[in-house]
């Protein structure tokens, strides 16, 4: 039976909204999208509750009309604007030896609880990237294994309470609940990894309208994340101030001449502000230069968060980079430059059936990971902003095997028990009751005490 579900990206210059189906095998197809300009959203975090909340209903509406559903759920993406992360360890026993699901619930619950997570904040997810089975380190799947200690080492992602609840009430004030919430930069890093690239180590850059996102994939998880409140609108508004032009022009001077690589000394003219009638001569060397400059700047910036991070060597894939901003030309080239021990390469989010191809977009890398995310495109174990354990292990034989043989002690447990009383009933079963005497009766009749002391006699 198909499973419809509604990903929502509420993003700094756009929402947008994407219902699809996803089958037994898990298979996605999408049914239908919606897209709206955002209001009341800056630099990632909601600044206006209604404003922002019309936005998402528009968004919603036009996904439903096209859908021809009515779903009331939404998976929701959340800033890295508004994310704080922590690690953690956690230790546990395993009593019968064998590592089930239980036991990995068990450590990542431990883990945490160990966890120092302040008052104020709320976790949006717990994500493992060490298991530790008795001394042997760096366990890819610990489960079904044999053990008797466990440990993990797991990345714990939070936000403040405040700002879940505005998202919240952002979302239901658009009339929808909230099923779940997922990171926006991990949302983007599942929807333009590869395998190989999770298995050797990566970092996804989202350069998106208003802001940046750096997250890093190492060891089956991610490992850190950090956000830049800098996006593609910045350029927008630096050319406005410099060339004294509307910001449509702006954009639309961005759009055509943004090169990064190459320069040109065309002159081209532009509506001054304030000026209706007189127009004004740039030389698009001039646009060059601050596009190159501001760009340079968030990716300079992005650099030396990398290198904080202490992750840097175990990326053996290089940098993934997604999002609007991706469409100027040049900035792989640019990227490359500054990270230059690294590759680098522009990552579309991967193909789904039904998808539009205006949504085959890098700046529609992040809605598409909350549908990847849906249909269990998460991390191997994960514990979500409800709390609940995420694994895939619903599917394997090896799971409904621990099923089985739990049902099977219980049911010999229950077989004994019922024998017992079954035994007894056999054995008696030759004597009927009513044909035994009344002990008590004949110790009160006189006739039958005398008749039987007679019979004692003769």
């Amino acid at each position: 039976m198909s499973n419809t579900i509604l990903a929502i990206d509420i993003g700094s210059t756009k929402v947008c909204a994407i219902i699809a189906e996803i089958d037994d095998e898990g298979k996605l197809q999408v049914q239908g999208h919606g897209i709206a300009k955002s209001q009341g959203i800056k630099k990632g975090a909601i600044t206006n509750i209604e404003l922002s909340s019309r936005a998402i209903k528009k968004a919603i509406n036009d996904a439903k009309r096209i859908a021809g559903s009515n779903i009331t759920s939404a998976t929701v993406s959340i800033s890295n604007a508004y994310a704080k992360s922590l690690n953690s360890t956690g230790i546990v026993n395993i009593p019968h030896k064998d590592i089930s699901i239980k036991e990995i619930n068990r450590v990542m619950q431990t883990a945490l609880y160990n966890a120092n997570v302040p008052n104020e904040y709320e976790v949006v997810h717990v994500l493992p990237y060490n298991f530790r089975v008795d001394d042997q380190d760096f366990i890819e799947d610990p489960f079904g294994m044999n053990a008797s200690r466990m440990e993990v080492d797991v990345n714990i992602i939070m936000t403040q309470k405040s700002n879940l609840s505005n998202l919240k009430k952002a979302v239901r004030s658009a009339g929808v609940e909230i099923d779940g919430i997922v990171l926006s930069g991990y949302a983007s890093a599942i929807a333009t990894m590869d395998e190989d690239e999770k298995e050797l180590g990566v970092a996804v850059i989202d350069l998106g309208g208003q802001t940046s996102n750096l997250v890093i994939h190492v060891g089956n998880s991610i490992r850190y994340n950090d956000f830049l409140g800098v996006g593609s609108n910045h350029i927008t508004n630096d050319l406005s101030m410099a060339l004294h032009t509307p910001l449509q022009i702006a954009e639309n001077v961005k759009i055509r001449h943004g090169n990064l690589v190459e320069t040109s000394n065309e002159v081209i003219e532009l509506p001054i502000i304030g000026d209706e009638e007189n127009r004004n001569g740039v030389s698009l060397e001039i646009v060059h230069s601050v596009i190159f400059a501001r760009v340079e700047e968030a990716l300079m910036i992005l650099a030396k968060s990398l290198d904080k991070s202490a992750l840097k060597e175990q990326i053996g894939a290089g940098i993934i980079l997604t999002g609007g901003m991706t469409k100027l030309k040049g900035i792989r080239e640019l990227a490359q430059s500054i990270f230059p021990a690294l590759p680098v390469r522009i990552g579309k989010p991967r193909e789904i059936d039904g998808l539009f191809d205006e949504l085959k977009d890098p700046a529609y890398a992040t809605v598409i990971g909350l549908l990847l995310y849906k249909a269990g495109e998460h991390t191997q174990y994960e514990i979500n902003f409800q709390q609940d354990l995420l694994h895939s292990k619903e599917m394997h034989t090896d799971d409904l095997g621990d099923i089985r043989i739990d049902k099977t002690v219980k049911e010999t447990e229950e077989q004994r028990e019922v024998k017992k009383p079954k035994e007894k009933d056999e054995s008696s079963d030759n004597i009927i009751f009513d044909d035994l005497p009344d002990i008590g009766a004949d110790k009160q009749n006189p006739i039958k005490k005398l008749t039987n002391w007679a019979k004692q006699l003769f």
